[in-house]
């Protein structure tokens, strides 16, 4: 499954020094129907991520009906990524 959009950075009080961006609510009901066959647990779901030409692996986390894309710092300082900023994500999910 891959899946493209915008969102916007933001930040939440969980670990640090990550951002996020979360997945819109139409592609987050599609991870959700495919997550039991995919996560490892806690309902986290393995993918590859981009923005911009910086590529990743990380896993989304579930947050209220939605699913949350950690950018980890190396990612932020490849591509200049603030809070606020809208950004467009790629995501294929891993098996």
């Amino acid at each position: 499954m891959i899946i493209e959009f915008e969102g916007k950075i933001f930040t939440w009080r969980g670990p640090a020094p990550f951002i996020f961006v979360a997945v819109p609510e139409d592609p987050s009901r599609a991870l959700r129907a495919i997550s039991a066959r995919v996560t490892y647990g806690w309902g986290v779901i393995p993918v590859q991520a981009w923005i911009g030409k910086t590529e990743w692996k990380t896993s989304l986390i579930p947050k209220e009906g939605r699913y949350l894309v950690p950018i980890k710092m190396s990612v932020q300082k490849s591509q200049s990524l603030q809070e606020g900023e809208d950004v467009t994500v790629r995501l294929e999910v891993r098996l």
